[in-house]
């Protein structure tokens, strides 16, 4: 859970946030005074320095939401527990699970070659989409070089002086894999893990290319509107986020020292598919217990989502979804997240009955394991 490593990864601090997430097996309810735990957890991340932190807990017990710290350093507002926020790497989630109900239709195979569906794309200083296929995508055992990792990129992108002169930049998809095929593959597809954004990129791209729409409407068709996700949208090129929601704050470098930077309003499209999702802890809640109880995929594809390769410091991934032991022996599984400003953590136990999802509205500093093991394991 400690382990961050996703869409801003590269040279900022602010790198250092955006993967992280849980695992699976049903598990009781944590007793109610649990709860007395997981706000110890939060109060303890606002004193070592995090702004602000809003977050839903579900389980028998019903809805608990809580609120620490400062939603707004100007005015002193607090956060609140209806707060939408950029999602980051959760985006993955629903990307892969958009993949695989293609694959139930029939329409494409985990076992496709990129190639099959982008001739061409991957292609360069070693890599090759001919030997590539689609699960390798999702499971990140592609060798495809991240290019968030790109130093260029990340002077542009998650240093201060980049990031205010491109905040609102667009970026397309097909740039951002171009920028990653500059470099030589991380190693031979199935050889090896290692996180990459691209592969998300080119997940999102394979989606458009089976339907002949945008990646963001069939979430929006086959999970976001079945679902009643009403907090949660993908932006696009739009740099707002929609209310209600609390400011977003970065150091943009490569210390947490330094000037903190208001970073609410930015053009998401450096992340697309590997990133972009806005999202609220309510909504991100109702999305993960859906998946979990086969509400969104047949059994052969939930199983092959939940069919996982294991991870050092991490616990194990599957299809955009990550699956960890806690201290306690409970399982869950999730994905956490992290862009500019914004730590988002989302889990649920395999049964889909207790589920957390919360966020950090800073980027340079906590625990978000801590909070986890609070809510799960009352400690």
């Amino acid at each position: 859970m400690s382990v961050r490593t996703g869409l801003v990864a590269a040279t900022a601090v602010v790198a250092a946030v955006a993967l992280a997430a849980p695992v699976a097996a049903a598990a009781p309810a944590a007793p109610r005074d649990a709860h007395g735990t997981t706000r110890e957890a939060m109060d303890a991340n606002v004193k070592d320095g995090v702004v602000g932190i809003a977050l839903q807990a579900k389980d028998a017990h019903g809805v608990w939401k809580a609120t620490a710290g400062k939603g707004d350093l100007r005015t002193g507002a607090p956060r609140t527990a209806h707060d939408r926020f950029r999602a980051g790497s959760i985006t993955k989630t629903f990307v892969a699970t958009v993949l695989l109900q293609l694959e139930a239709e029939g329409r494409l195979s985990l076992d496709d070659k990129v190639d099959r569906w982008l001739p061409g794309l991957v292609r360069g200083n070693g890599h090759d989409g001919r030997r590539v296929t689609v699960r390798q995508l999702l499971n990140h055992t592609s060798g495809i070089f991240n290019y968030t990792a790109d130093e260029q990129l990340g002077r542009d992108v998650f240093l201060a002086d980049g990031f205010l002169k491109n905040r609102y930049r667009t970026h397309t998809p097909e740039q951002l894999v171009g920028i990653a095929m500059k470099h030589k593959p991380d190693f031979a597809p199935g050889t090896d893990w290692n996180y990459s954004n691209t592969n998300y990129l080119l997940a999102g791209l394979v989606i458009e290319k089976i339907t002949g729409n945008p990646y963001g409407d069939e979430v929006r068709a086959r999970i976001i509107e079945p679902l009643g996700l009403r907090g949660t949208k993908l932006p696009g090129t739009s740099p707002g986020l929609p209310g209600p929601h609390s400011r977003a704050y970065s150091k943009l470098a490569e210390t947490a020292d330094g000037k903190t930077y208001d970073v609410t309003r930015m053009n998401p499209s450096v992340a697309g598919a590997a990133g972009e999702l806005v999202s609220s802890a309510d909504d991100l809640n109702r999305f993960y217990s859906a998946l979990l109880r086969g509400r969104l995929l047949p059994r052969k594809q939930l199983d092959a989502m939940k069919t996982t390769v294991p991870v050092e410091n991490l616990g194990s991934y599957g299809l955009g979804l990550v699956e960890q032991k806690l201290s306690c022996g409970v399982r869950v599984w999730g994905h956490s997240g992290g862009i500019h400003g914004s730590v988002s953590e989302s889990v649920t136990t395999a049964d889909g009955r207790h589920s957390l999802t919360f966020n950090f509205n800073s980027d340079w500093t906590g625990n978000t394991g801590a909070i986890v093991e609070a809510e799960f394991c009352g400690k």
